[in-house]
Parts: structure tokens; C-alpha cells; sequence
């Protein structure tokens, strides 16, 4: 049964794509999944110096050979989903095949309003989101009142379920916001719409993949945001609407959790974050600047620059506990040629008490000031290597070092953006 997870071990940007582009290319790979989130996640990957971004689809999109799937824990934007398609069409590559959950949630596009205006109304005390109504599809979800994709099928159902979730919003959009309120029909037109595109792709996935499991086939989930972003075990509120943990995978999937062989959480060899919120190890002096700099910290979805810091080994216990880790992937080592010396998280300090492990409460973790060591660094450009034996002596010492401290072994290490970029960590 040759299920495995890649997800986010940090605040998200870790590069989850290229892990999953990696073992898409390496290895055989019959299914690759999102389970959770929509086109607020940002996926890179560069074959043959060709730079490719997805958001809602699957980063195996672009492997011709495997299926893709969009799963039930996604909250999928139809606009967005036909946008990034036609994107990809249009530069003539040849995807993969593609289904998508009859039981996933639809963004429509009043979420994205009620998203936008929220933010604006909660001032400095705004979240970050993207705007793009993620977390209002998840809370008609919860509310039962979310319309999903099946339900586009059905005209009848479907302006019933928009009626039962605009009877609300709308007094909020009027009463509160003073926008003015969104009409039933034209919501419903722009729904059905999609129907006949989506119908051909639309299968219970759940079924898909578990008899694909049955048969021995190979399922890569692919995870979406991150560990730090889970709306459970991270840095509430400033998190997703979702769990991108491994628990929220089997939900977002449909599979049990007995079905998984390996959870990978990718994370990179220092820490960037996009949006508000704690953030222990941010640097705001010139080493944050050279980070953001020669890592390109840019969001792939949203274009906002991301806050950096150094590697923060807290954090990485914590996801390898939270998820179950079997193995780290760790990117963009090669960042971090030309400082003499690296620092490293090891623990933090709240007012005078070390915590090794990850305070318990939002207070103690706001408060939360590194405890750093600091290792030796490299001056060599390391994108050119192909086997980790070839990295400088200090630059195999710091991944040596960061795997003794995170809670996992090491897989892979990346070294570029590009697909032959990636070493294997023996």
C-alpha cells in the first residue's frame, strides 16, 4: 500500500512542489492529491530552466503519466481551477489527467467578497488572508451551507443551498459592511456555468484512490500551506481554515490512516512566513534583507514578500511530532553560501525559562525569543553539486547538524530550483 504525504513543515513557501515534482519524476508515481486548501497555496517548480506555478492543481499536473486529484478537503474555485488550466494549455504542456471530488466545497465568488471586506473591517487586527474566500467556503462548510461541487449538477439543489448561505450574508454585507447584497441568480448562472467543463472530471475520489491502494498503485499526497498554518496545531488565529497536517490528509483524501508509508515534511534550511503573526527567529536587519534577497521570497499566490528568519529546530520537532515524520526534505541550502558563521534555533526563551519544545499557549509563544548556535559556514556555490558528498565540509556539517536537532532524518536536500538540483542524503 504505497501511500505517501509531502507536506509543509514550517509556515508554508517550503517547496513542496519540487519535493513533489521529485519523486513525481523519480520514482513511479501513479496518483498525485491536494487534500486541503485552494488557489491561496502557491506550488514552483522549474524543468529545463522553465519556471511553472500552480495554486489549485496538483503539482504533478505537468507529469504526464500520473492522475491527478483534487479531493474532498479542497475548497475549489471553478474560475480559478479553468484559469490555471487554460494558463497551462496555452503554453503548450502536455498534462496529466485530472478528477476532482464530486464531495469538495465550491468557492463562489460571494466568499471572496465577504473575505475582502472582513480584512478591511478588522483593521490592524486583519489575519493576511489572500482575499480569495478560503476561509468563508470553509465556514459555510462548517455551518452546513456550502455547496459543492456535485451540487453544480443539480439547478434546484443548487439555488437552494446559495439561498441558505446569502440569507445571512447578505444582512452582513448590507447591515455591517454597507456593500450592497449579492443576488441569488446570478450566482447560481455563474455556477452552472462551469457544470458541463467540470462534469467529465468529477468521480468520488475517495473510491479512486483506494482501490488504486488496493492494486498497489502509488498515491502522492501533496500537501497545501503548512504544519504552522493548521488550524489546529498552529499559530492560531494567524493560520489557514484547514488541516494541512497528516491527520487532515486522510480526511481530505478519503483513505484511513493504516494506508500511509512515508510522511515527508519539507522545510527549508532557514524560515519564511507570509501574512501576520508570531514569528520567533524574523530577521529585520541586513541578513533578513539578503535572505529575502537571494532566496527570492516572493508568494507564488499572492505576490507579497515573505518575513525570513533563521532555521528554527523547534519548530521542526514539533511538526515532526504533530505529523508523524518519517524523513525531512530540506530546500534552498544554497541560499545560505557566503555567511561566515549560520545561526540555529535551538530553543527559546519566555520570560527567563527555556522551552525546548513548543510553548503551549499564543501568549508564551509571542513572547518566545530564540536561543541560537552558530555554525560554521560556507563560501563555495553549492547549486552545481549532484551528490551530497560534494558539498563543502561545513555545508554537509549544518545538514548533519539541523537533522540531529529537528526530530526526522534527512531524504533529500535541495540545492536550486531546478529538478536535478536535489540530493539524496545517505
Amino acid at each position: 500500500m504505497p501511500a505517501i504525504m509531502i507536506l509543509g513543515a514550517q509556515w508554508g513557501d517550503e517547496g513542496k512542489g519540487k519535493a513533489t515534482d521529485l519523486l513525481a519524476t523519480s520514482s513511479q508515481i501513479d496518483w498525485v492529491v491536494r487534500t486541503s486548501g485552494g488557489h491561496n497555496a502557491g506550488h514552483t517548480i522549474v524543468v529545463d530552466g522553465e519556471k511553472f506555478a500552480t495554486h489549485l492543481l496538483p503539482s504533478g499536473i505537468i507529469t504526464p503519466g500520473a492522475t491527478c486529484v483534487i479531493g474532498n478537503g479542497v475548497v475549489v474555485s471553478p474560475e480559478a481551477l479553468f484559469r490555471e488550466l487554460d494558463s497551462l494549455r496555452a503554453r503548450d504542456v502536455e498534462l496529466a489527467d485530472l478528477v476532482v471530488s464530486a464531495n469538495a466545497h465550491v468557492i463562489a465568488s460571494y466568499h471572496g467578497v465577504i473575505d475582502k471586506v472582513t480584512e478591511r473591517f478588522l483593521g490592524k487586527n486583519k489575519i493576511g488572508t489572500t482575499g480569495r474566500g478560503i476561509g468563508p467556503a470553509y465556514a459555510d462548510k462548517v455551518n452546513r451551507v456550502g455547496v459543492r461541487i456535485a451540487d453544480l449538477f443539480d439547478e434546484e439543489i443548487l439555488t437552494e443551498k446559495v439561498e441558505a448561505a446569502l440569507e445571512v450574508r447578505n444582512h452582513l454585507l448590507a447591515k455591517v459592511y454597507n456593500r450592497r447584497a449579492i443576488e441569488v441568480e446570478a450566482v447560481v448562472e455563474e455556477l452552472t456555468s462551469y457544470a458541463e467543463r467540470l462534469r467529465p472530471m468529477v468521480a468520488d475520489t475517495s473510491l479512486l484512490l483506494n482501490q488504486a491502494l488496493d492494486r498497489d498503485e502509488t498515491v502522492l499526497f501533496e500537501g497545501a500551506q503548512a504544519t504552522m498554518l493548521d488550524v489546529d496545531h498552529g499559530t492560531y488565529p494567524f493560520v489557514t481554515s484547514s488541516n494541512p497536517v497528516a491527520g487532515g490528509v486522510c480526511v481530505g483524501g478519503g483513505i484511513g490512516p493504516t494506508r500511509v508509508d512515508r510522511v515527508i515534511g519539507v522545510i527549508k534550511a532557514y524560515t519564511t512566513r507570509v501574512g501576520s503573526g508570531p514569528f520567533p527567529t524574523e530577521l529585520f536587519d541586513a541578513d533578513g534583507e539578503k535572505l529575502w534577497k537571494i532566496g527570492g521570497e516572493v508568494g507564488v499566490s499572492t505576490g507579497r514578500d515573505r518575513r525570513c528568519g533563521w532555521y528554527d529546530s523547534v519548530i521542526a520537532r514539533y511538526a515532526a511530532r504533530v505529523n508523524g515524520l518519517t524523513e525531512f526534505f530540506l530546500t534552498k541550502l544554497d541560499v545560505l553560501s557566503s555567511w561566515e558563521r549560520v545561526p540555529v534555533c535551538v530553543a527559546y526563551d519566555v520570560d527567563g525559562v527555556r522551552h525546548d519544545e513548543m510553548p503551549m499557549t499564543q501568549t508564551e509563544f509571542h513572547r518566545a525569543t530564540p536561543v541560537y548556535e552558530y555554525l560554521d559556514g560556507w563560501w563555495e556555490d553549492i547549486s552545481g553539486c549532484r551528490t551530497f558528498a560534494e558539498l563543502p565540509a561545513n555545508a554537509q556539517a549544518y545538514v548533519r547538524a539541523l537533522e540531529d536537532l529537528s526530530g526526522a532524518p534527512f531524504w533529500g536536500v535541495g540545492v536550486g530550483p531546478g529538478r536535478e538540483q536535489t540530493l539524496v542524503v545517505e
